[in-house]
């Protein structure tokens, strides 16, 4: 029997809501310090809603201490997570920090300094 796949824009849906809501509630309802300022910049779900990618940057804090805090403190948003979605299966989450704003900083330094480079060559 062949299962047939739920609707992209649903697994979208979801993705987008459980963002926002932890967005909102990782600063109101966890005081753990090692966590610092969170941004939660993208979630990824599994087909079969069982896991979820949570993928996020932070300040304040080092990129392992936010990722294990935050690991740590999963089952505690996952409660609060189940009331507020209303789906038959909540997925788990799995905090993972998100280099691609490092990356970006670092492309937008490369680009900087040849670009100054090319400055002084036209000078010359």
């Amino acid at each position: 029997m062949m299962i047939k796949p739920s609707k992209p824009g649903r697994a979208n849906r979801i993705e987008e809501q459980i963002q926002r809501d932890l967005a909102t509630m990782i600063p109101k309802e966890l005081s753990d310090k090692r966590i610092g300022l969170v941004t939660i910049t993208g979630v990824k779900i599994t087909p079969d809603y069982a896991h979820a990618t949570v993928y996020f940057t932070s300040i304040g804090s080092t990129p392992e201490a936010s990722e294990e805090a935050l690991n740590s403190a999963s089952p505690i948003l996952y409660q609060r997570i189940f009331k507020l979605l209303k789906i038959h299966t909540v997925p788990q989450r799995h905090f993972v920090y998100d280099k691609s704003v490092e990356d970006g900083f670092e492309m937008d330094q490369l680009i900087k300094q040849a670009r100054a480079e090319d400055a002084e060559k036209i000078k010359e």
